[in-house]
């Protein structure tokens, strides 16, 4: 019965106590980038030479450009781009061919210009085809073959992928893991860092993947691998730095600031590229007892103690006086 009382009195009074105290935040919150547009536009005079004046065009990956089409002389022509990359058309081919080959594989876009008209060709590429060139004809028999025809080169580096960052006074990058998916490599990464607190920071990117920097090791690391990128934060809330670079190969970059003393205290963090971030280790258990309910449970267990003792030794000794003998 005491032990009974004891327990009762325990799950009673102490559970509500471990039960009322909620997981505590583990996990730091992860910054993904995404797509940064730049558009672009271009014009194109159409000639009856017949050219394209320039016949060579610049456009940024994962954005459009808007392509004016003006018409300069007395004859038709066409603004017709090949869906393939980095092939060079044969200008042996008859008007036949070069419409097969246009039926079979496609096309970015293909407008006829009056003439002396205008006219416009809008064209969208996404990451993956940076660094690529795509050639554009006019496909009004024979006037490939004399002449019209162009290239359409796609940068690789940029606009790239836009991702934020914070810095604070108490020597933190929030969030302390950044995660980008490029398509295509080399990529370009944009980095906003804004400053949340009165003190000036840096950030700055290790060149080398998968590769630990430590406050002893940092300056002579970057002595012989200069930083992809190292962008002064000025002071002050508010305040905003841009941290433009390109990253070459997937990895995991680490990212510190150089002032002195500030990673010393701990601000650091990670950039995954092309790399899953991994999950949160499991957290501790956050089920704590509190003081008093540990000093109520040991007096509780030291009264059931005594109870039991004195229970089981009642009746064990005889009744002394006004007792009879049974052998009287």
């Amino acid at each position: 019965m005491p032990w009974f009382v004891a327990g009762l009195l325990l799950a009673t009074v102490g559970l509500p106590s471990v039960a009322a105290i909620g997981p505590l935040p583990f996990a730091p919150s992860v910054g993904f980038g995404h797509p940064a547009a730049r558009n672009s536009s271009a014009l194109v005079v159409l000639t009856d030479r017949p050219r394209f004046v320039p016949d060579a065009l610049s456009a940024n990956a994962s954005a459009t450009i808007s392509i004016e089409l003006s018409n300069a002389g007395a004859y038709d022509h066409t603004f017709t781009l090949s869906k393939v990359p980095n092939v060079i058309l044969n200008t042996s081919w008859t008007p036949t061919e070069l419409d097969a080959f246009f039926n079979a594989n496609g096309s970015l876009a293909n407008v006829t210009v009056a003439p002396h008209g205008l006219a416009w060709a809008n064209v969208s590429f996404n990451g993956s085809v940076g660094g690529d060139s795509f050639e554009f004809v006019s496909v009004v028999p024979f006037q490939f073959q004399a002449g019209m025809w162009g290239f359409l080169n796609v940068s690789a580096t940029g606009p790239g992928i836009q991702l934020s960052e914070n810095t604070t006074d108490s020597y933190q990058f929030v969030p302390a893991v950044l995660s980008a998916t490029p398509t295509h490599y080399p990529a370009v990464l944009d980095v906003l860092v804004t400053n949340t607190g009165q003190l000036g920071h840096s950030f700055t990117v290790s060149p080398l993947s998968n590769y630990t920097l430590s406050p002893g090791n940092f300056s002579s690391t970057f002595a012989s691998n200069p930083p992809l990128v190292s962008a002064p934060v000025p002071s002050g809330p508010g305040s905003t730095v841009w941290g433009n670079f390109t990253v070459h190969a997937p990895g995991v970059y680490q990212y510190i600031c150089t002032i002195s003393g500030h990673f010393a205290n701990g601000m650091t963090g990670l950039l995954y590229v092309g790399v899953t971030v991994p999950p949160p280790p499991t957290p501790p258990s956050t089920a704590i007892v509190e003081t008093w309910v540990l000093i109520g449970s040991g007096a509780l267990l030291g009264i059931g103690i005594v109870v039991t003792a004195v229970a089981s030794f009642a009746g064990r000794f005889p009744a002394t006086g006004g007792g009879h003998d049974r052998h009287e």
